[in-house]
């Protein structure tokens, strides 16, 4: 579920830079003049809020709320329109959190994160207690997140993803949503929250909305706030190898881009520039002629682009402690071979001082690649300007024609 991020991800789509920019091509449409904004703390005062004939969205998060949240919240509104309904929910998940982690630490800002929603949109919070949502305490009987739940975050955090999509299923039940909202910032959450959606029936819409970056390229996340200024100013290498990646592979693709134009002449023009002496026009002919013999290679390019940017930053004061870099298929989270061709994500978690921290960047390998995507921008969105998705629509979303719970019971 969207949480301020740990100290280990979920995921999240669609950078920093993106957040208030996003919203301000695309202002949330306003609530109902003293519309009141529900606090509730039991799933029985949640019933006794009054739907409304539009659709109900849900934006689940675990608190301490930021931007991030709040381009999410502002989604949501805008997806559902003035005659729906946002209930945000903030529950600091324990079945996700293991041992080492930190779940006493994690902050809790109710007071603060009720204020930001109200004022992103939202109709209802509901914050429940453990007690509320775990009756008789840890539940026996949970959703396990197969196959990809044991990769990269799954690997580093054993039984983080069953915790993930037991909360996620609960809440569902208890939120009964048309639509749920999360970042793209947590990739691989997003993807097993889709999955189980998908494999279980769940009649509800998942959507990602793009990362919300701060100014200097850091993703938003609740952990930010434990980095000191050192270990945010290391902290950056994460979101700069995933841009030197993208750079990198857009580079390598407005060569290849030239040699399919150019095509075996560029080789003969290399030997006569060199013949002439001249070099720097040789060498660029030379690699346009090598781009269009050779194979194609984007994967490993962006792979070692990034890595650079990481081992630079191990050897920083203080250093980067890397626990991943993954170049991943999206639909299992599995590394993609060299000569993959469609989108991809290139996703990063580690360690600075006490905090980890993940980011994550969509990428697109071969010759479908579109002309300009999100994923060609990072898939995100920064604060003061950037971009936006489909998942921002302003058409406001309608509810099904036979309301329907999450497991399909009418409501």
């Amino acid at each position: 579920m969207t949480a301020a991020p740990q100290i280990p991800d979920p995921d999240q789509s669609m950078d920093a830079r993106q957040a208030r920019s996003a919203d301000a091509g695309h202002p949330a449409p306003p609530v109902a003049a003293g519309h009141p904004v529900h606090l509730v703390h039991t799933a029985a005062a949640l019933r006794d809020v009054p739907r409304r004939d539009g659709a109900r969205a849900v934006v689940m998060t675990m608190g301490a709320l930021h931007e991030g949240h709040a381009t999410l919240i502002r989604a949501a509104r805008r997806r559902v329109g003035p005659g729906g309904q946002v209930v945000v929910t903030v529950f600091v998940n324990p079945l996700q959190f293991g041992a080492g982690e930190d779940l006493d630490r994690y902050p809790r800002t109710l007071d603060a994160d009720v204020e930001l929603a109200t004022a992103a949109g939202a109709d209802a919070v509901f914050a429940p207690s453990a007690d509320e949502v775990y009756p008789g305490g840890e539940p026996q009987i949970r959703i396990a997140a197969g196959p990809m739940g044991t990769l990269l975050e799954g690997a580093s955090r054993p039984g983080h993803f069953d915790g993930v999509l037991t909360v996620v299923a609960k809440l569902l039940h208890l939120t009964a949503p048309d639509l749920a909202f999360y970042g793209q910032k947590d990739a691989q959450q997003l993807a097993v929250i889709t999955r189980m959606a998908a494999d279980l029936n769940f009649p509800v819409e998942i959507i990602g909305v793009p990362t919300v970056r701060e100014e200097d390229g850091l993703a938003l996340s609740s952990r930010n706030r434990y980095l000191s200024a050192p270990e945010r100013s290391t902290a950056l290498a994460l979101s700069a190898a995933l841009f030197a990646a993208r750079d990198r592979l857009a580079a390598e693709e407005a060569l290849r881009a030239r040699a399919a134009s150019v095509g075996h002449a560029a080789q003969h023009r290399s030997a006569a520039l060199a013949a002439l002496g001249e070099d720097r026009a040789a060498a660029d002919a030379h690699a346009v002629a090598y781009a269009a013999a050779g194979p194609l290679h984007g994967p490993s390019v962006a792979r070692a682009a990034a890595r650079a940017v990481l081992e630079d930053a191990a050897r920083l004061d203080p250093p980067l402690t890397l626990d991943y870099l993954a170049l991943v298929d999206p639909s299992d989270f599995t590394e993609i071979p060299d000569a993959y061709e469609g989108e991809a994500i290139l996703a990063v978690a580690a360690k600075v001082g006490s905090t980890r921290l993940i980011d994550n960047i969509r990428l697109v390998f071969g010759a479908g690649r579109p002309e300009s995507t999100a994923a060609h921008h990072g898939g995100a969105t920064r604060q003061g300007g950037g971009t936006t998705d489909a998942a921002t629509s302003t058409t406001p979303a309608t509810p099904p024609t036979t309301p329907q719970g999450p497991l399909g019971a009418t409501r």
